[in-house]
C-alpha cells in the first residue's frame, strides 16, 4: 500500500494543511467576482438589484446570458484552483501531484479509463431506463447543435480540472492527511466524505428538495469514491468516475434545480428526489461490486492501520554470509 502511507513522509503538520485549505478555498470564493462582473450589468439593466444575484446564478439564461459562457467562467475558477494546488503541494508537503494521486511516481491511466467506462455505462443505462418508463411529458428533448457542440468542448477540455481538483483535495490530499493523524482507513473514508457532502450544501438541489433528501446523495457519492480509492490504493478510478458523472450530467439531462444549468439534450420537468436517492445508492453498490470483481480487492484492508512500510527482512543465509 502506498497512497495513504505516502502522507507519513514529508512535511505534514496540521498548519500546512490549514494553509493549503485557506489559500485554495480563498481562490474558490473568488469565483463570485468574475461571475458578479458578468451578471451585475445584466441584472441592473433589467431593473433588478444585487439581491437578484443568486437567481441569476441559478438561471443565467433568464437574464440573457449564454449557459455555455456561464459554465466556462465558473469552470475557470477550478482551473486556477488546480494549478494553485499543483504549485503549492510540493513546497508545502514535499510530495507531488502524482504522489497525492496514488503515492507513486506514475499515474495509472488505465484506472481512469476504467472508471469512465464502467460508471458511464451505469449512468447511460439508468438514464435510458428512466426515459423509457417516464411519461412523454416528463422529459423534453431539445437538441440545439449550436449550443451543444460548444458545451461538449467545455466538458472535454475544462471540466476535467473541476472534477480533478475535487478528487485531489478530498480523496487524495485530505484523505492522506486524515490517515496520517488517525492511522485509520475508516476515518480517511468518513471525514473527507462528510466534508465533500457539506461542500455542496449551497447547491440549488438542496434548497429545492431539502437537506435530508439531497445531502445523502452527495454523501453516498463521496463514500463510494472514497471507498474505491482506499481499496484501489489511489484515486485514479475516482478521477474517471467523477469526470464522466459530471460530464454526462451536463450533457444528457438538466432540470430547474440542477447545479449545472446547461443546454443538455433533455430537460427533466418532474424530478423525484427519493427516486434519485435510491438510484444513486443502487448504482454505487453495483459499481463497487463490478470493480471488486475486476481488481480483486480485499475489503479487510479497511481494518489495517496506516503505518510505515518496513523494509523486507533479509534471509538468514544473507545474514550469515555478511557476519563471516
Amino acid at each position: 500500500m502506498k497512497h495513504l502511507e505516502r502522507s507519513l513522509q514529508g512535511k505534514n503538520s496540521i498548519g500546512r494543511y490549514i494553509l493549503m485549505a485557506v489559500l485554495v478555498f480563498f481562490v474558490a470564493q473568488m469565483a463570485a467576482f468574475p461571475l458578479l462582473l458578468m451578471l451585475l450589468p445584466v441584472i441592473l439593466s433589467n431593473g433588478g438589484n444585487i439581491g437578484d444575484f443568486p437567481a441569476a446564478m441559478q438561471n443565467p439564461s433568464d437574464y440573457g446570458i449564454s449557459s455555455n459562457l456561464f459554465l466556462l467562467v465558473m469552470m475557470g475558477t477550478f482551473v486556477i484552483m488546480f494549478f494553485l494546488f499543483a504549485v503549492l503541494v510540493k513546497p508545502l508537503h514535499g510530495r507531488t501531484v502524482r504522489e497525492t494521486i496514488n503515492g507513486r511516481k506514475k499515474i495509472r491511466w488505465d484506472r481512469i479509463r476504467m472508471g469512465i467506462i464502467v460508471w458511464g455505462i451505469i449512468i447511460l443505462t439508468d438514464t435510458a431506463i428512466s426515459l423509457l418508463v417516464s411519461s412523454p411529458t416528463e422529459y423534453e428533448f431539445r437538441f440545439n447543435a449550436a449550443a451543444f457542440i460548444p458545451l461538449l468542448l467545455i466538458i472535454l477540455i475544462v471540466l476535467p480540472f473541476q472534477t480533478s481538483i475535487e478528487e485531489l483535495l478530498f480523496r487524495g490530499y485530505l484523505a492522506q492527511g486524515v490517515a496520517r493523524w488517525t492511522k485509520s482507513r475508516w476515518w480517511a473514508l468518513i471525514i473527507p466524505s462528510v466534508l465533500f457532502a457539506l461542500m455542496h450544501i449551497a447547491n440549488p438541489e438542496v434548497k429545492e428538495y431539502g437537506f435530508w433528501l439531497s445531502m445523502p446523495q452527495y454523501l453516498i457519492m463521496g463514500l463510494m469514491l472514497g471507498l474505491i480509492s482506499i481499496l484501489d490504493d489511489g484515486i485514479e478510478l475516482a478521477l474517471g468516475i467523477h469526470f464522466i458523472n459530471n460530464g454526462l450530467t451536463a450533457l444528457l439531462v438538466t432540470h430547474k434545480a440542477s447545479a449545472f444549468q446547461t443546454d443538455a439534450l433533455f430537460l427533466y420537468h418532474d424530478v423525484d428526489p427519493v427516486a434519485s436517492l435510491i438510484s444513486i445508492s443502487i448504482a454505487s453498490v453495483l459499481l463497487i461490486f463490478i470493480l471488486q470483481r475486476i481488481y480483486k480487492w480485499d475489503f479487510g484492508i479497511m481494518n489495517r492501520k496506516v503505518l510505515p512500510e518496513l523494509p523486507p527482512i533479509p534471509p538468514i543465509e544473507a545474514e550469515t554470509v555478511s557476519n563471516q
